[in-house]
């Protein structure tokens, strides 16, 4: 087993500041190991609200939850979100001592419904897949192949990997997606689903997308907002500021994990995806998600201009302004366009990372960093989360 002990400090922290905490995550992409874990040698009790039997157990949960003086686990919450203002009630009373630990896999559902009853009560946590340091002494190239969920990293070889994230989609597609209260149309769904894993990387056109397949702008963006409600997709926004340049407006797409991306183009080995013209663009989604994952999720952006200058990555700590180009090659080298985007948005440094082993000076305030070490900089530049206390 992966220990994952950046999250239980998290959920310490967040459980000492808090009388609720929130942990959101995709499906399977560990939330449940992790709360359990974190229960271990504390008196707790669990509700796992896809059982029926701790279902019948909360007919009357104002009744049930007010009885326990212990850490109280609730896992799929977004099944149950009446329950929002029954811990409401009971976080809010003074001789009540126990802890919420809310488990979810839903963001927009979970979380709007979470802030506007529990506003002032609750902490959020994300739960991503398994990153970098998790899975130290190991080559990134098979978390980048497999993705990060831990059932596709795990598995005992490339064709377990490949038939867990097939059932991952179909699942998802088939009762998942109806459980959230979106219509079962897994055929026109999946459809979709493997033309944004065509656009990853890409500016978003959703005009250009529902003429290709036939549906509406609004029924594109219903389904663009549910992937990325429920994980699945990550929307990069663009920044855009007074310069004397015409700047993009429209935001990035990215499938949020790799293993998925590569499902979905029918790469089934590294082999494949060394070959596959979508290369580029999956190591460079890769890259940014482990990053904003290491990093805390960072305020970040993206930014390119009509003319053709473009960063992958802006981000922000400790008041200061940086920059992340992601190139797939060894011995990346500089270009135009990074010296145009370190000029015009007066960053503190660029960093160019690779698929290589060194890291080295490419010009003045431009630094190649291979992506094995990504940890590193992440510290380096002042974006590492919370240390453990």
């Amino acid at each position: 087993m992966i220990e994952r002990p950046r999250y239980l400090h998290a959920l310490i922290r967040a459980l000492r500041r808090s009388p609720v905490a929130a942990l959101l995550g995709p499906r399977q992409c560990g939330k449940t190991t992790l709360a359990r874990q974190f229960c271990q040698g504390t008196e707790h009790v669990f509700y796992d609200l896809e059982s029926p039997s701790d279902e019948a157990r909360l007919a009357n949960p104002e009744l049930v939850l007010g009885q326990h003086r212990c850490l109280v686990v609730l896992d799929e919450i977004q099944r149950r979100p009446e329950l929002f203002k029954v811990i409401r009630v009971l976080a809010d009373r003074p001789e009540h001592p126990a802890r919420f630990l809310l488990l979810g896999s839903a963001s927009p559902l979970l979380a709007g419904a979470a802030s506007e009853s529990l506003a002032g009560r609750i902490e959020f946590i994300e739960l991503a897949g398994f990153d970098l340091v998790e899975c130290s002494g190991v080559a990134y190239t098979e978390l980048w192949q497999r993705g990060a969920f831990p059932r596709a990293y795990l598995a005992g070889n490339e064709d377990d990997s490949r038939v867990w994230r097939e059932g991952f989609i179909q699942t998802f597609l088939e009762r998942d997606l109806p459980q959230l209260g979106f219509p079962r149309v897994p055929t026109a769904m999946r459809r979709f689903w493997t033309m944004l894993a065509h656009l990853h990387g890409q500016i978003w056109n959703s005009s250009a997308l529902g003429r290709s397949m036939g549906i509406t702008d609004k029924t594109v963006r219903t389904y663009l907002d549910l992937l990325t409600g429920s994980f699945m997709l990550r929307q990069l926004q663009p920044w855009f500021e007074n310069l004397s340049k015409r700047q993009v407006k429209a935001p990035k797409v990215y499938l949020r994990d790799s293993g998925l991306l590569h499902q979905l183009l029918a790469i089934p080995d590294r082999g494949s995806l060394l070959a596959h013209p979508k290369l580029s663009a999956s190591f460079e989604g890769f890259v940014l998600e482990q990053f904003l994952n290491l990093g805390g999720s960072p305020q970040a952006y993206f930014w390119a201009t009509h003319a053709g200058a473009e960063l992958d990555l802006l981000f922000f700590a400790q008041g200061r302004r940086f920059g992340l180009e992601v190139k797939y090659h060894e011995a990346p080298t500089t270009t135009r366009s990074m010296h145009t985007v370190l000029e015009s948005l007066r960053l503190e440094r660029l960093f160019v990372v690779h698929p290589g082993k060194h890291r080295f000076d490419l010009a003045p305030a431009i630094t190649a960093w291979p992506v094995e070490t990504l940890a590193d900089l992440v510290m380096h530049v002042g974006l590492a989360p919370e240390k453990p206390r």
